[in-house]
């Protein structure tokens, strides 16, 4: 299932490449779901996210074939393409790869321009960015060795409680009460939740446990980074309000969430093909 919104009509351009001076593409291929971001000269043209799927590689070749489309043009007219993400080196079509903490964090701050600290929860992996005052990275905390904190755990823990996936968050928001969940390991944790459905406790109250969980997870990642405000949260569970009203929680501030967090990685990694060509240029 892929989603897509329309940032500018073209209707009022000519689209041949006089009019349009630079075109840039950045694809963040990550382990559950890729997104490709294109941007013109007046900023974001068109953006898609798909599932990955088994074949990385192939997920984003149709992310940015599907993105160039929506910004009539094709991936032969972009000026500099750059692959982000664990699958990067399976994209034929990229001029360049660079790491996803460049690229999130280069994100983070264009969807907020004061952002100093950066909480991104993706299918698979968690990780906290701390940027400086001009937006270069200056450490950062990732957990990449397990499911604890990220996406995944949260789709086994929807399996094991027979909810959708989008239900967890409305739910865990609805709970009187909390119900510890002391397992991070998803499979431990499976079990236990099973446990706890079995002993009678409400559904909502084990699913904010389980966001409870998550929250403390990151909070402790944080504090190892150190927290600085203004906090932006981009990745997939950032729609998860559940995940983020508990993280608000544990760190005692408030998360600016964009209105499309899982773009951060795409978007970094175009603005960084951009800043290429224009030192190319310049140079």
């Amino acid at each position: 299932m892929s989603a897509f919104i329309y940032i500018n009509s073209y209707s009022q351009y000519d689209m041949e490449r006089d009019v349009i001076s630079m075109l840039t593409a950045g694809v963040d291929m990550g382990s559950l779901s890729t997104a490709a971001v294109v941007l013109d000269d007046d900023g974001l043209a068109a953006y898609e996210i798909l599932d990955t799927g088994a074949d990385a590689g192939k997920a984003g070749e149709k992310a940015l074939s599907a993105s160039c489309s929506r910004a009539k043009t094709s991936a032969e007219n972009l000026d500099e393409i750059v692959a982000t993400g664990y699958g990067r080196v399976n994209l034929e079509a990229a001029d360049r790869q660079i790491t996803e903490i460049t690229c999130h964090g280069r994100g983070a701050r264009k969807l907020h321009p004061a952002a100093e600290t950066v909480i991104d929860i993706g299918g698979q992996d968690s990780k906290v960015i701390r940027l400086d005052g001009s937006g270069m990275v200056i450490d950062f905390e990732m957990n990449d060795k397990c499911a604890a904190g990220t996406g995944r755990f949260l789709e086994v823990m929807a399996e094991a409680l027979e909810v959708e996936l989008h239900e967890l968050g409305p739910l865990s928001l609805q709970a009187e009460e909390e119900v510890n969940i002391s397992n991070m390991c998803a499979v431990f944790a499976e079990s236990e939740v099973v446990s706890k459905v079995a002993e009678g406790h409400d559904r909502e109250a084990i699913i904010k446990g389980i966001h409870r969980s998550i929250a403390t997870r990151i909070s402790a990642m944080v504090e190892r980074v150190g927290l600085q405000e203004p906090v932006i949260m981009t990745g997939g569970v950032a729609k998860n309000d559940g995940v983020v009203s508990c993280l608000e929680d544990e760190l005692d501030v408030g998360l600016f969430i964009p209105d499309e967090p899982q773009l951060a990685g795409a978007l970094g990694a175009a603005l960084l093909a951009r800043d290429g060509q224009q030192q190319a240029v310049g140079g």
